[in-house]
């Protein structure tokens, strides 16, 4: 995602074909490709520091709720008649995963959670 972020803040008109959309946003709608590729970095960068501190079931949550930028994506490219190969196959895809390993991230953190817990006094 940072990858991207920066290509669509540098560089959009050689990444943005690649977005799925049909054609070249006319006048300056090329800006709009670089609040994209702001969003990109953030949502790059939150992923990263939450990563890195090893905040796992906060890194889970944000990426369930990433995942909606990504669906959001994919039903752009869709709604303005763009590629739906590429709206499926690389945003609903990407989404899809976030999902599913933000999930299965809480799920493990459910896990050992449990496991740390101190097992609970029966009554006598």
């Amino acid at each position: 995602m940072l990858w991207f972020g920066a290509t669509y803040i540098l560089s959009p008109e050689t990444i943005a074909p690649g977005f799925g959309l049909p054609s070249w946003p006319a006048d300056d709608g090329g800006g709009f490709l670089i609040i994209k590729g702001i969003r990109d970095v953030v949502l790059a960068l939150v992923l990263a520091i939450l990563l890195v501190t090893g905040h796992r079931r906060a890194l889970a949550w944000v990426l369930l709720v990433e995942s909606l930028a990504a669906y959001g994506d994919m039903a752009n490219v869709l709604a303005h008649h763009g590629s739906a190969a590429t709206a499926l196959g690389v945003h609903g895809l990407t989404a899809t995963l976030m999902v599913v390993t933000g999930l299965l991230m809480m799920r493990e953190t459910r896990a050992s959670d449990a496991a740390a817990a101190p097992p609970t006094p029966q009554p006598v």
